[in-house]
């Protein structure tokens, strides 16, 4: 266990002070993305019903607020609920060579226990951080056959959550190692939801937050776990990956910042969409488009994205919706994007939409796999109505690291979000976005926990 001992070690000896300032504001880049994500679910289905198992088997208040609402909680019901909410539109980040949406599951879990711990805002810089880059490393670890069956964000995500509790709990190494085992032991979260249509994809990150929170405050207390939960011969990568690298968990660490190579959303849209989708849009524009000229699209994809969108032919539900190749371009190409308002008016309702959805197929392209998941590649084939061969290709989808959206548009996105739900006016979204933006002087986090309300 070379590589979990490395690993538990730097997580352990990690100070505020190592971290590269970029680092640390693109940290604050993401906690705002997040907010967004979180807020934009207010009165969606299914997330009151997560309210509803909070408020009917938690406390009746708590020093952690649920941020759709407000209310008060416990720190688990409130990582719990806070889980679910920011990963249902699916505008919350992603990191690519990991497939892992780190965001989701390691802030529901960190500011929960930081409004009830009393810690500041650099000590959950500090505590994200380490989710993030624990997560990221586990991600690539358990490789691509993990994700084939698992949601890495259900299962990884128990993990990264932990472990950003565990730092901002002050753990040691030894506790790190303990407190792997009790995370790695719960993590579970399987892809057959989505063929159905199920509403497990919010389960899946509301349990990683609140069970990752679990496992770091009963650490915290004593409780031991298996010492070699990730490369043992019954851990995780034994049960749950055909193609794992131990050396990915202790990769450059403290030299490499994988932090910062994560992707944020700009279409509503499953990630795996994301780069046909801005090939087919550059294309368009290209060419000077219309969708009526438009014959037939042909996606040239990886594994992973036949894997996770090859389940959806015909949507039945918004969030299906959003795993279906065929909608997402409909809407790309008829209304020119795929936003949250689009998905909500169109995407199930627009009869354009769905004839263009009949037009569009996914092809596997060597080139294109071979580069997943460090690099997503677009590639489309579009035959027009008047017998033209047409090609667009980009590198890196909007959002990605080398192709990011900036303070400005982050801001813009989080309006749009905050507009989409009704959760929060104008002004009140201009003061969260300063707080923000600001968390690093921020010295009591139920102060922002009264802002969000």
């Amino acid at each position: 266990m070379i590589h979990t001992q490395a690993l538990s070690e730097f997580l352990a000896s990690l100070q505020y002070s190592q971290i590269p300032v970029d680092v640390l504001n693109r940290t604050e880049d993401l906690f705002l993305d997040w907010l967004g994500s979180a807020l934009a679910s207010k009165g969606a289905h299914p997330i009151p019903l997560f309210e509803n198992y909070a408020k009917n088997m938690g406390p009746a208040d708590g020093p952690a607020k649920i941020i759709v609402s407000g209310h008060g909680t416990s720190a688990y019901f409130a990582a719990f609920v806070n889980g679910a909410s920011s990963h249902l539109v699916e505008q919350d980040d992603l990191h690519n060579s990991s497939v892992l949406h780190p965001a989701t599951v390691v802030f529901p879990a960190v500011l929960a226990a930081a409004q009830d711990l009393n810690k500041s805002g650099r000590e959950l810089l500090l505590a994200s951080v380490a989710g993030y880059e624990a997560g990221i490393r586990i991600g690539e670890f358990l490789g691509r056959s993990h994700y084939r069956i698992f949601h890495t964000t259900a299962t990884v995500g128990t993990l990264a959550a932990a472990v950003a509790v565990g730092k901002l709990l002050d753990f040691n190494q030894e506790q790190f190692i303990n407190l792997l085992g009790n995370a790695g032991t719960q993590a579970s979260g399987l892809w057959e939801f989505l063929r159905d249509a199920a509403d497990s994809k919010q389960l899946h990150t509301a349990k990683a937050a609140a069970d990752g929170l679990l496992a770091a405050y009963m650490t915290r207390d004593g409780l031991t776990g298996a010492r070699n939960i990730l490369e043992g011969e019954q851990g995780m990568a034994a049960g749950m990956s055909s193609d794992a690298n131990p050396a990915k968990l202790s990769d450059r660490l403290g030299s490499r910042w994988a932090l910062a190579e994560t992707s944020f959303k700009f279409h509503a849209s499953c990630r795996h969409t994301h780069p046909a989708a801005d090939a087919l849009l550059a294309l368009m524009q290209r060419e000077g488009l219309e969708h009526q000229q438009i014959a037939s699209v042909v996606t040239r994809v990886h594994q992973g994205a036949i894997d996770v969108l090859g389940m959806v032919v015909v949507p039945q539900s918004i969030h299906q919706a959003k795993f279906s190749m065929g909608t997402v371009l409909g809407l790309i190409a008829v209304h020119g994007k795929a936003g949250l308002t689009e998905f909500h008016s169109l995407a199930l309702n627009d009869p354009r939409v769905s004839q263009f959805r009949e037009k569009v197929s996914m092809v596997l392209d060597p080139e294109v796999d071979s580069a997943y998941p460090a690099r997503w590649l677009g590639r489309v084939v579009v035959i027009t109505t008047d017998g033209r061969t047409l090609n667009g290709a980009i590198d890196e989808p909007k959002g990605d690291p080398g192709n990011t959206l900036t303070r400005p548009e982050l801001e813009d996105k989080f309006r749009r979000l905050l507009g989409f739900s009704g959760a929060k006016t104008p002004e009140q979204a201009a003061v969260l976005i300063d707080r923000v933006w600001m968390l690093h002087y921020s010295d009591d986090l139920r102060d922002l926990g009264e802002q969000v309300s």
